[in-house]
């Protein structure tokens, strides 16, 4: 019996990852959605062309940019709600995440048209699962600011990270990055920087900070897409010697004791310790009373 899923919905927007280097990685979904669409909106239909040719399919394409997402995402969704099915893909990856889409996502959905995920690589992704970082806790957060000022903020944000941190990076800006993440959050933390990733050249640099920034300061020049992970902080010497399934309450009372701190400064480190804000160890510590 045919899945009735498989065959698809009109009108509807189909959300298709692409592979982000080996054309081998696109699922067979996506290639029959793409031929049975009624038009691709492209990121850059030159682009997607390669794609195209190499699995010969003829279906029509459109370019879909942010230049031009406000105009071309109207013209998408009257389409739509004339009965035509759209497959949405960008350059590499799925649209959306850090690449153009959502404009066109969220007024098909504003609009009463159906959003169909077709799941398919993903960089930030394809570089966490064999970085050798924590997975159990991540978060992507898209290109690091360009600009050094707002750069350096989103770092200092990451002192006391309790999950491993993803971003995209340029090749020009990756060394620039490095140096400010070990002066900010020190030579000493772990770091993989995944280039080209599924790509002829792919390579996985893993480390500390500093002997990544070594490696690629002697390099004569830096190409290719870059993602770039931080490990998460090291545990505190205080909390890694926390007695195991130690009350909140009971920590608090433990730090004012060995401390000579205020209830205030010792409710503020031991929700630093355990990675959460004051307010919920606040919360916690007053359902232990």
């Amino acid at each position: 019996m045919k899945d009735e899923r498989a065959a698809p919905a009109k009108p509807a927007l189909y959300v298709v990852g692409t592979p982000i280097g080996n054309l081998e990685d696109i699922s067979l979904r996506a290639l029959r959605v793409l031929k049975e669409a009624d038009l691709i909106a492209c990121e850059d239909t030159r682009q997607t062309q390669k794609l195209l040719t190499h699995y010969a399919i003829a279906t029509r394409t459109i370019s879909y940019h942010e230049h031009n997402e406000v105009a071309r995402s109207a013209e998408l969704v009257a389409q739509m709600q004339q009965g035509a099915s759209v497959a949405l893909v960008t350059d590499a990856g799925m649209p959306g995440l850090s690449d153009p889409g959502y404009r066109l996502i969220t007024q098909a959905i504003e609009n009463g048209i159906p959003v169909v995920p077709v799941p398919g690589p993903s960089a930030f992704l394809a570089a966490l699962a064999p970085s050798g970082l924590p997975t159990d806790s991540f978060q992507f957060s898209g290109f690091l600011p360009a600009k050094r000022g707002e750069r350096r903020s989103v770092l200092q944000g990451l002192k006391d990270s309790s999950t491993t941190q993803i971003f995209y990076e340029a090749p020009h800006r990756i060394v620039e990055a490095l140096e400010d993440i070990v002066e900010i959050l020190g030579g000493n933390r772990r770091v993989v920087i995944a280039r080209e990733l599924t790509k002829l050249h792919e390579e996985f640099l893993r480390g500390t900070a500093a002997e990544a920034l070594r490696n690629l300061q002697q390099r004569d020049a830096i190409k290719g897409e870059i993602t770039l992970l931080v490990a998460k902080a090291e545990l505190p010497e205080s909390r890694a010697a926390e007695p195991p399934g130690l009350s909140i309450r009971k920590r608090v009372q433990q730090i004012i004791s060995d401390e000579k701190l205020d209830e205030k400064a010792a409710l503020k480190k031991a929700a630093k310790e355990r990675g959460i804000s004051k307010s919920e160890a606040y919360r916690q510590m007053q359902r232990e009373k």
